[in-house]
């Protein structure tokens, strides 16, 4: 997974660049306008109050921006971020330390939010809710229970698994966003941002055919950018143009629409494995040598909004515009793909 050219996940390597080109102001953030708008309005209010932003839970793919738009929120407030991720809080007591040592008005940043231990979970109900914590001093009967005033905060909670959250979590926040693929327009832009501060000289035919190609991704799009420079500069004059953009990432075998060799074997394996399925994913995961979290959280998601597989209650199926991009025939029935199933899935996601 780390190794993937086009994968959502940051790797160690990129975290000071990626600081670096990642905006600080709302009005710089490009994309996600209704987030922008809302979040705007949001961010406007709560200083008009003189009060601390309502908590905030983003959710959606990787890759897509929730670390950049906390980031955001806590520089327009003008308040310190704190960040620290749901495995990495192991305990009550691990909650407690951080939250005791809040500021008014500072923003906790709980990535993989969905991954809170249910007693740490349950301790951060009441102090989302009421600023207070409720502490256990002593064992046995002589145990008491000591609450504890908190200042106001702002948790800013990110997930790629909102139905993981537990009701009672998701109810304590007051403004829940859905963060969307970038189209390539807004990719553009992001991109002709960036080559500008790297200093990377690029044509707009060969910022396009990079964006066209960044799964509509902006963490991807930035990783792309830098690998066609490479190739700019070894193979060609160090000009990013719509040919060498295209020299460069058919090497790097991502095709047209974004897709590697880990996306196609994934769609060859259920349609030559399983007869294009419905296949479980279970049954899919050990047939790739992946885990299921991760075709859930980072293959599927891209391959679900290209409609080139479908969740069905049987399991997975690769749908016709698969086999049609992979230049294949499509099966006229049987083995549960037939077009029945297909229009049925496809009515139901719009395709």
């Amino acid at each position: 997974m780390s190794d993937r050219l086009v994968s959502p996940k940051m790797t160690e390597e990129e975290q000071a660049i990626e600081t670096s080109l990642r905006p600080r102001k709302l009005a710089e953030y490009i994309g996600q306008e209704k987030i922008k708008e809302n979040l705007s309005i949001l961010l406007e209010a709560a200083r008009r109050r003189n009060e601390s932003v309502d908590h905030v839970l983003l959710y959606g793919p990787p890759g897509l921006g929730k670390t950049t738009l906390c980031n955001i929120i806590a520089v327009e407030m003008g308040v310190n971020l704190r960040t620290t991720s749901g495995p990495a809080i192991e305990h009550a007591g691990d909650l407690a330390s951080i939250l005791t040592s809040l500021q008014p008005g500072e923003v906790l940043f709980i990535d993989e939010i969905h991954r809170l231990a249910r007693a740490v979970e349950e301790r951060l109900y009441s102090a989302m809710e009421d600023f207070a914590l409720d502490v256990v001093i002593g064992k046995g009967p002589s145990a008491r229970s000591l609450r504890l005033s908190l200042p106001p905060f702002t948790v800013v909670g990110a997930t790629t698994r909102v139905g993981s959250l537990t009701a009672p979590l998701r109810d304590r926040f007051g403004a829940i966003y859905r963060m969307e693929y970038y189209d390539i327009p807004a990719l553009t832009d992001i991109l002709t941002r960036s080559a500008r501060i790297l200093k990377v000289p690029a044509e707009p035919e060969g910022i396009v055919e990079i964006a066209s190609r960044a799964r509509g991704t902006p963490r991807i799009v930035n990783r792309l950018l830098k690998r066609v420079r490479d190739y700019a500069q070894v193979k060609a004059n160090g000009v990013i143009t719509k040919d060498v953009a295209k020299a460069a990432l058919d090497a790097l075998e991502i095709d047209h629409i974004g897709l590697d060799q880990t996306d196609r074997d994934l769609l060859l394996t259920i349609i030559h494995k399983f007869d294009g399925g419905p296949v479980g994913l279970d049954t899919l995961a050990a047939s790739t040598s992946e885990d299921p979290e991760t075709i859930e959280d980072v293959y599927e998601p891209y391959l679900l909004q290209l409609g080139f597989i479908a969740r069905t209650p049987r399991g997975r199926i690769a749908t016709r515009f698969a086999y049609k991009h992979l230049g294949l025939d499509a099966p006229q029935g049987g083995n549960g793909v037939g077009p029945g199933l297909w229009q049925s899935v496809e009515s139901s996601n719009g395709l």
